[in-house]
């Protein structure tokens, strides 16, 4: 999987059809992610000691990685990545619209 924790994505299908978000957390052996503020869902939580209320809460769920396409800041659009080796021998990620190295946070 070519998208991590940290990454800009856009959505590019479903209800949150072109939102832009920072992916929270990577999933690989089911080849999904969760991104911030994208796929929320309201969850029933009974009382815990920790949460004596219990009650509704809303969060993120697991969206597939095939709906997400990495953010190019610098072209502003979505954009597919290819896998470059380096002089050094290190793989890097490049967008293949601008041509510039993926940055991880």
């Amino acid at each position: 999987m070519r998208i991590k924790k940290g990454d800009r994505v856009k959505v590019i299908t479903g209800a949150y059809k072109g939102t832009i978000g920072e992916v929270t957390s990577v999933y690989p052996k089911e080849d999904k992610v969760i991104v911030e503020g994208v796929n929320m869902v309201k969850k029933h939580q009974k009382p815990t000691q920790a949460n004596p209320d219990g009650g509704i809460i809303e969060k993120e769920a697991k969206i597939h990685v095939s709906n997400v396409m990495l953010w190019d800041e610098k072209s502003k659009k979505a954009s597919r990545i290819k896998m470059e080796v380096k002089e050094d021998g290190t793989k890097v990620r490049v967008y293949k619209t601008s041509g510039k190295e993926v940055k991880v946070k």
